[in-house]
């Protein structure tokens, strides 16, 4: 019998099942009633089902019916039959698109304000909230994670905190974006400030540090182990040096002699490199840099010159960014050149020389295959220097400017029609400089294969260094484009290198020493610099 069926008893005294919810006939006329038949097998039409369904309900004389809300069989008892249907339950907070016999109406939606903080409270986002009168309450630091679990962050793991409390924080981040490249987990993005932030969850796998510049790594070591021992004393030891230009009508808007792009717009004709990451001019704000991908000799001439702020130039090898422009061929087989300063270049080699995956990032950096040093004894944060000291304190706006230099330790702005409008020591715009550049001893590139700068060569002309076998090859596929000589004067830019260390050892907390490991322990260095241990459990 089914589960749920009633049993009633025949007049034989046989039991019979029976549907339930259908009510028994009064009458001894069988034609009164229909009951489906269940034993055929012979199939129905959903029409014969209804009909079926319909009239084994029992109609009186009347004609009148059971229905959901009266009852005329005698079925139900009167108490039931005009007993109201209970309420249907809600969430107790009056849904809307329900009424009380449950049936859902159509659903409103109020589409969100755009640009505008949907915080339903005017305080600091850290407010503790429904805090009981005369109750106070501090909202709990990171701290609270060692406190609940009972542990101290291993001193052998070091997090993005330990480098934004070292070296981002104590304002010496130099901008060059190794940390962003190094990430094996992509948690590093740079912010509105043009400092590196973590954008997701930091693993401590400790890259971060031991590849800045700044921070873990010992960029003097690197230079020992790019170039050699003579890496470390005076300007290195350079397979050859010239002062060259050359000759084309464009080097007009190029810096000096135009060297750097000739030689990038030679590697691309000749199928040495598919691109070349340089800085371009921002199309926000004048003269302000951002990195970009030139992939045509047009592009790189239309971004020849110098600006001076960092792109944080290793953070943008992402090669992703730059599918649109790249040709249709395996990342792996991709070769590219990087124009970068001394700090940038110490950074690309050091990650170049392990072979840990850098997600994002890994393609691009194991695609670099030339690297073009600029010659820096100090970059610029480009807020301060546009800003604060040409505009606010000259009266120069960045849009009036056509060319800046360094040059003979002075800062020159000219004006769009070649006019000198600013000439002053550099020592006067150094409350613009990055705090970081100080520390830094490497003027001419000592792990770049070719260095390019306005030291040591007349006007019109760039010196350049070339120091590895790949840039010979990039030398002499440019040489008969090129008007050269030997370099007009190497002292000067030994002397300038001489005085770029002297001013590092006087700002380094820590030893010089080309030497030691190339990685530095976040403990030493915040033994040397007093910055704290484990700022996690400290709150920061």
């Amino acid at each position: 019998m089914r589960a749920g069926a009633e049993r009633h008893a025949s007049g034989d005294g046989v039991d019979e099942s029976v549907f339930p919810g259908v009510p028994e006939s009064e009458t001894a006329d069988d034609a009164a009633v229909r009951v489906p038949e269940t034993g055929s097998t012979a199939s129905r039409s959903r029409a014969d089902a209804t009909q079926a369904r319909d009239d084994a309900v029992r109609t009186d004389a009347s004609g009148d019916a059971c229905s959901p809300d009266t009852c005329t069989c005698g079925e139900q008892t009167g108490a039931e039959a005009g007993a109201e249907t209970p309420p249907v339950a809600t969430d107790g907070a009056g849904v809307t698109n329900v009424d009380d016999q449950g049936s859902l109406g159509e659903l409103e939606f109020t589409e969100p304000a755009e640009d505008v903080s949907q915080d339903v409270y005017d305080d600091a986002p850290d407010t503790r909230v429904g805090v009981p009168d005369g109750v106070d309450l501090d909202t709990p630091t990171y701290s609270i994670r060692s406190e609940m679990n009972d542990i101290e962050t291993p001193d052998e793991k070091t997090w993005f905190m330990e480098l934004d409390e070292a070296v981002i924080d104590e304002g010496r981040c130099i901008q060059c974006g190794t940390c962003v490249a190094a990430c094996p987990s992509d948690s590093i993005g740079v912010g509105e400030d043009d400092l590196p932030e973590l954008v997701k969850m930091c693993t401590g796998c400790s890259l971060c540090w031991d590849f800045c510049p700044r921070g873990g790594m010992r960029y003097e070591r690197q230079w020992k182990i790019t170039g050699g021992e003579d890496n470390v004393k005076g300007a290195g030891d350079p397979i050859t040096e010239f002062s060259a230009r050359v000759e084309d009508d464009w080097t007009d808007a190029a810096q000096d002699g135009g060297v750097v792009t000739g030689i990038l717009a030679t590697l691309l004709e000749e199928g040495e490199i598919d691109g070349a990451l340089i800085a371009t001019e921002s199309d926000e704000e004048a003269w302000k840099a951002e990195s970009f991908l030139a992939t045509t000799q047009e592009e790189l001439i239309e971004n020849a010159g110098t600006v001076y702020n960092q792109t944080l130039a290793l953070g943008n090898l992402d090669l992703g960014q730059w599918e649109h422009k790249l040709p249709d061929k395996d990342w792996d087989d991709l070769s590219l050149a990087l124009v970068g300063t001394p700090c940038e270049i110490e950074g690309i080699r050091a990650l170049q020389d392990f072979e840990w995956d850098y997600q994002a990032q890994n393609e691009g950096i194991r695609a670099v295959e030339y690297t073009i040093a600029l010659m820096c004894t100090k970059n610029f944060n480009y807020y301060s220097l546009m800003g604060e000291q040409l505009e606010d304190q000259r009266g120069v706006s960045p849009e009036e400017i056509g060319k800046m230099d360094v040059l003979h330790g002075k800062l020159m702005v000219y004006d769009h029609d070649g006019e000198m409008i600013v000439e002053e020591d550099i020592e006067n715009f150094h409350d613009a400089a990055l705090k970081g550049c100080d520390e830094c001893a490497d003027f001419t590139g000592f792990c770049a294969d070719v260095t390019v700068g306005s030291v040591g060569s007349s006007d019109e002309y760039s010196s350049v260094i070339v120091r590895t076998e790949q840039g010979v090859n990039a030398w002499e596929l440019t040489e008969p484009k090129l008007d050269y000589h030997d370099l007009e004067d190497k002292s000067a830019v030994g002397k300038l290198q001489g005085w770029d260390k002297k001013k590092a050892f006087e700002s380094l907390d820590r030893p010089f020493d080309p030497d030691a490991p190339r990685f530095i322990d976040y403990t030493d260095h915040a033994e040397n610099y007093g910055t704290a241990l484990n700022p996690h459990d400290q709150g920061h």
